[in-house]
């Protein structure tokens, strides 16, 4: 019996784009594990390809790389 071929994953699915749109919407607070295994938390402000913005109350901004990042989570 042949088998059939399998569709290959498509390379993007645009989910993180959607996550990262509702957390910034519902202005959820994230935890960010970085690649040292710090933790920061705050709010995602911004976003792009390459990096996000994490507003911190009483502490300065941090411009994260995602190449940086383990994982995020809600807090």
């Amino acid at each position: 019996m042949p088998l059939k071929s399998k569709q290959k994953a498509p390379e993007q699915t645009f989910e993180e784009v959607k996550y990262l749109k509702h957390l910034i919407e519902n202005q959820i607070p994230v935890k960010v594990r970085l690649s040292d295994n710090e933790e920061v938390a705050g709010l995602v402000e911004f976003y792009d390809a390459h990096f996000i913005r994490l507003t911190r109350p009483d502490l300065p901004n941090l411009f994260l790389f995602k190449h940086d990042i383990k994982y995020l989570f809600e807090a």
